[in-house]
């Protein structure tokens, strides 16, 4: 089974995206941010279940889909994931990925 750690980064934007949420509606906010770690824990069992964004050099980086949102997560090794970050669909993550 893959080891899936999360960057400092990713906790960050999973955080700011649960707060925005809660301003309206503090259940829905905790529901989402449930489902998108629930979707995460998929890569333990399926690690290229997502798109490919880049695969160069050795440099596998991969996008999940959540509702709105584009999971970014990079296959390390057979054993490792690291997600980069959570991102809405609106913004523009070649500017986040580059």
């Amino acid at each position: 089974m893959v080891k899936i750690e999360c960057t400092e980064e990713a906790k960050f934007w999973l955080k700011d995206i649960h707060d925005y949420i809660a301003q309206d509606n503090k259940r829905i906010a905790k529901k989402i941010t449930k489902e998108i770690y629930s979707k995460v824990q998929i890569l333990a069992t399926f690690p290229q279940i997502g798109y490919a964004y880049r695969n160069d050099d050795n440099l596998e980086i991969r996008i999940l889909l959540y509702g709105h949102y584009g999971i970014a997560y990079l296959i390390k090794d057979t054993n490792t994931i690291f997600v980069l970050g959570v991102f809405h669909g609106a913004l523009d993550i070649k500017r986040y990925l580059k």
